[in-house]
């Protein structure tokens, strides 16, 4: 499974809008057969907030599916898949609240995400639980990645444990590969 871009349909009238954010046939139309088991909601009060890059371990490894459903976001997913001809690629996109777009990211990929502006809520849904014994995560800013995040001026603020994230080359990294590449972002 690659990481897909979803813009959901709106409609909208003089009192706002109405969009459908998960409807299970219309995912799986696109390959997305997830079944969804926890929602997280984050908020993030300034503009510069890094969280990332993490990832759950098999055997709980998690797929999920990202929105930011108050400001702007860059959204980033990285193949972790060491046995994947993508190992180590990554593409971004920027979400907002405005788009009300998303961002499916398989198990198997790191996530991470950049705050582009301040009071930002990002909410997502996973398919499997949190499992602390299972929590990992690789450096925002790892050489071997080179992830080009939208900085311009910001610094980032990070958690003291994102802040001690390993490089990659020493992160516990055992998913396997689905046949299937890192595709870049239908845009």
């Amino acid at each position: 499974m690659t990481a897909i871009l979803i813009e959901p349909r709106r409609f909208g009238d003089s009192r706002g809008w109405f969009s459908e954010v998960w409807r299970e046939d219309r995912y799986a139309a696109l390959g997305i057969t997830a079944s969804f088991t926890q929602d997280n909601h984050s908020f993030s009060a300034t503009a510069g907030t890094l969280r990332g890059l993490h990832f759950q371990r098999e055997p709980h490894a998690q797929a999920k599916l990202v929105r930011c459903t108050r400001g702007r976001i860059y959204d980033v997913a990285v193949d972790l898949r060491p046995a994947s001809p993508t190992f180590r690629h990554w593409v971004g996109a920027e979400l907002t609240s405005e788009k009300g777009n998303q961002l499916f990211i398989p198990a198997g990929y790191g996530h991470g995400f950049l705050t582009l502006e301040d009071s930002c809520e990002v909410q997502y849904k996973v398919d499997n639980f949190y499992a602390p014994d299972a929590d990992g995560g690789v450096a925002w800013d790892d050489a071997d990645l080179a992830i080009d995040w939208p900085l311009a001026e910001l610094t980032p603020v990070l958690s003291e444990k994102d802040a001690a994230l390993p490089a990659l080359k020493s992160a516990d990294l055992s998913f396997s590969y689905d046949g299937k590449p890192l595709l870049p972002l239908d845009m």
